[in-house]
């Protein structure tokens, strides 16, 4: 056995993860008197204190609803919160604000998608094409919606090697009204080569749905580049607070749809009997919106855009290849999904016979927090013919030593489940 070398990590020094680390009050914590090791980000991030601040100085300062008073405070809120929509818009690529369109998560946004364009668009004899790789919240609404409309499902398999099988995709987009797929697997780490898959849906004559919520965190994402034609993530997995996300759509796709909730905030004129609807993005914003949210995800946008998203891409894989290194030399440990040349810093593992939820237990006991179960991926467990593996995830708070020590209470728990 080799002996492995810590990796002279790419894009970001020691030192800029040192001044990184600062920012972040929780990495102070020692859960069962160990160092925290929070390797969990691809489920939620943690927050620079930069983004607590600034939702705290929304709440202290300015908090007031938005649109709608005509008083300093109401104005303050009402620009920052469209201030933050706007930074969003940037981050992502689109010269239109407008596309972007306030959710409480990736999930709601994709149902808003199945809801309002799915039942407005689909029938009978059609096909929905999704990938065996999904998330549960890339499935179901697509299951519901056709059950609803009586369109087809059909699936993309999953190669041995975690990647896709694209031979018969020609085939499989053949009738296809709406393909919906992840650009980056939330158990593998399988990035999906999303250009290509959303212009060969265009060239079908499908609408494209994605799933960016790995993908934006973590990487340059240029929605004009990619084509497609909806985008969903959350603000939670790329250092923001919980409860917003962003579903970005082509604005004449938009301007189509019926509304998705109804309410106050969403209309143009009510009547007692019928409304009329208000234009893109507020038709889709009914009722009084996550203000501190929308604050608190423009301040995670502007720490990223600081520390530069390809610098915290280069590092990520830098740290997940280390991993894969130090894993790979462990007797036992089972590692899924591709290469390294088609991955990012998501690593799912099982090691013998050790239950994932046991072995995430054991590592906790050392202060090292990991994923256990199906992460919301049923089938592609299926697939695996596993139940549950335990995932690590990476990010720009991360350290080799941390990856380290993740490789110690592995062994321990080796030792403690008595597997050479």
């Amino acid at each position: 056995m080799s002996a492995i070398v810590k990796p002279q990590t790419q894009g970001l020094t020691q030192a800029d993860v040192a001044r990184i680390r600062a920012n972040f009050p929780i990495l102070a914590e020692r859960p069962h008197g160990k160092q925290l090791v929070f390797l969990d980000s691809a489920a939620s991030s943690q927050k620079p204190v930069q983004v607590i601040e600034a939702m705290d100085d929304y709440y202290r300062r300015y908090h007031a609803n938005i649109h709608r008073g005509v008083y300093h405070i109401s104005e303050l809120a009402t620009e920052a919160y469209e201030e933050a929509r706007a930074s969003i818009a940037r981050f992502i690529g689109t010269p239109c604000a407008a596309e972007c369109i306030y959710v409480r998560n990736a999930t709601e946004g994709l149902n808003l998608v199945a809801y309002s364009w799915g039942r407005s668009n689909l029938k009978r004899g059609d096909a929905i094409l999704l990938t065996e790789m999904e998330h549960h919240s890339n499935l179901v609404p697509w299951q519901v919606l056709a059950q609803q409309t009586g369109a087809q499902l059909r699936f993309v398999p999953v190669a041995d090697d975690g990647r896709l099988d694209l031979h018969d995709l020609d085939n499989l987009l053949d009738g296809v009204r709406l393909f919906a797929f992840t650009a980056v697997s939330n158990t593998l780490g399988t990035i999906n080569p999303v250009r290509d898959l959303a212009a060969r849906a265009r060239a079908a004559g499908a609408v494209s749905v994605v799933d960016a919520c790995q993908a934006v965190p973590r990487m340059p994402v240029d929605v004009t580049e990619w084509g497609a034609d909806f985008i969903a993530f959350s603000g939670h997995k790329m250092l923001g607070p919980t409860g917003i996300g962003i579903l970005w759509g082509r604005k004449a796709l938009l301007d189509a749809m019926p509304p998705f909730l109804t309410g106050g905030g969403m209309i143009g004129v009510v009547e007692l009997t019928k409304s009329t609807y208000a234009d893109v993005p507020a038709r889709f914003e009914a009722g009084t919106p996550a203000i501190a949210e929308a604050v608190g995800l423009a301040a995670a946008v502007r720490y990223l855009e600081a520390v530069g998203m390809e610098r915290i891409h280069q590092y990520e894989l830098s740290l997940a290849g280390y991993a894969l290194e130090r894993l790979a030399q462990v007797p036992a440990v089972k590692l899924y999904g591709p290469p390294m040349s088609d991955r990012t810093g998501v690593i799912s593992m099982t090691v013998g016979d050790i239950h994932a939820h046991d072995l995430a237990s054991i590592l906790d006991s050392e202060g090292v927090c990991v994923r256990a179960g199906h992460h919301c991926n049923q089938p592609l467990m299926e697939k695996l013919g596993v139940p549950a593996t335990a995932r690590a995830s990476f990010y720009l708070y991360n350290t080799p030593d941390e990856v380290d020590a993740l490789v110690s209470a592995i062994e321990k728990a080796k030792r403690i489940f008595k597997i050479a």
